[in-house]
């Protein structure tokens, strides 16, 4: 085993970077045996250095980031401070002056990933990041390694663990979305500005950079087309309990059927309940992989917090420690098929559709009659009515974006429809 270390600067040590901090510790005689090469923790760069740091030593500790990673002597930095700025000028920098880095950096990798990756590519440095989507769950290296022989036809998965409490919640005890989510918040899964995970900023990061692995393309997070859970309610619930259903915030990722286009959506959606999704229960995660020769692939696991999250960091850590010591750098970007991404109106699937409606004869063929004319075959219908109001459920056979979109719009217009309640996509069939 060679005696020198290996330097590792560490940007951020809130609860991811205080567990990659005390890994490093706890584990250090197992790393080094695993890499070939002890590992040293060289320096630490935060926003409050006065703040106590259990089993960091105070001279390790830095506020100029910056420097940090222009020592020249750093081997890898572990970036996670997250946004974009300054990481992406500290990443950059890193590679500049000799460092691979490890990043779990979803916001970032999903805006500027090829400019990161050609970065890294330049200077003959590693960028990997295992830890961007779904905290422990590997998944980023299985799709850019284990199927890389492979064609993957379909990304589907619950990629939220915020979102998942909360409409996990709501379909267990019947709670509707703002107690649901204060729940959440009380017990931690939630922040105290919910917005990134609510309205799907989180999942859609994430589902650019796995429709980028998937399907060797560069997909930006403006290329996902993100819905948020924010009006799902419990009469949504309701109805897809009748149906055999239930609802998550799914980000999936599909070729289209030719092979020519790809697209990446983010949304709440109802699934069957015999889908295997549909039993992630709590602040899980869990991603759906189908491809031509292995066919259909799982992986589920905590998708965040502290210690899961730091268990991908470390796996990085000891890959590009280990491409280090052997002279040499893992898979970078794979962007070569270089297929369009279509917009969300050509994407094609199902709908349940509630409409608020008058309570009177010829409602139901006016509204059946504007699905035909924009080219929407129903599937089922179900009416309820009192008091001269009704309330009417279609589902849909499967149709485009566009069409619905058509005709929900011209459904508005009809004198005998009060408003639509409720729009759910249903996936998964």
């Amino acid at each position: 085993m060679r005696t020198r270390p290996l330097k590792v600067a560490l940007l951020g040590c809130g609860v991811v970077g205080s567990e990659v901090a005390r890994i490093m510790t706890t584990h250090a005689d197992d790393l080094a045996a695993r890499i070939g090469a002890p590992v040293e923790l060289a320096g630490v760069a935060v926003r409050r250095p006065s703040r106590v740091r259990e089993g960091i030593p105070a001279e390790l500790v830095t506020t100029d980031a910056t420097a940090l990673v222009k020592r020249g002597d750093i081997d890898v930095v572990v970036e996670v401070i997250g946004g974009i700025e300054p990481a992406r000028t500290l990443i950059t920098t890193a590679f500049a002056h000799g460092a691979s880095v490890v990043s779990a950096n979803k916001a970032l990798l999903a805006q500027d990933g090829a400019a990161l990756h050609a970065a890294a590519e330049e200077h003959g440095k590693d960028l990997y990041y295992e830890a961007a989507v779904a905290g422990a769950i590997p998944l980023i290296r299985p799709l850019r390694e284990s199927l890389a022989g492979d064609k993957v036809n379909r990304v589907l998965g619950i990629v939220n663990g915020t979102t998942n409490f909360i409409l996990d919640k709501m379909d267990s005890t019947g709670a509707g979305y703002q107690e649901a989510l204060d729940e959440a918040t009380a017990l931690g899964y939630a922040e105290a500005d919910p917005t990134a995970d609510v309205e799907a900023f989180d999942a859609a990061a994430k589902a650019a950079i796995l429709a980028g692995i998937g399907f060797h393309t560069r997909v930006r997070l403006d290329d996902v087309y993100r819905e948020g859970m924010t009006e799902v309610t419990a009469a949504d619930f309701r109805s897809a309990k009748e149906m055999g259903c239930t609802i998550k915030l799914l980000a999936i990722c599909e070729r289209s059927k030719d092979g020519a286009s790809v697209t990446a959506r983010v949304h709440p959606a109802m699934i069957p309940l015999t889908h295997p999704l549909a039993s992630v229960r709590g602040a899980y995660n869990a991603v759906f992989v189908e491809s031509d020769a292995a066919g259909q692939l799982m992986f589920y696991g905590p998708g965040a917090g502290g210690a899961p999250t730091a268990s991908a960091v470390l796996g990085d850590l000891v890959a590009v420690c280990r491409n280090r010591l052997n002279g040499a750098t893992g898979p970078g970007e794979s962007a070569y098929a270089a297929l369009p991404v279509s917009p969300m109106g050509e994407v094609v699937t199902r709908y349940h559709i509630s409409l608020d409606v008058a309570d009177k004869p010829g409602v139901l063929a006016q509204v059946a009659t504007v699905f035909a004319e924009h080219g929407v075959s129903i599937d089922t219908v179900r009416q309820q009515g009192k008091d001269g109001e009704a309330s009417l459920v279609v589902v849909t056979h499967r149709a485009s974006d566009a069409s619905l979109s058509g005709t929900v719009e011209a459904l508005r217009k009809l004198d005998t429809v009060r408003g639509v309640a409720s729009i759910m996509r249903v996936e998964g069939e």
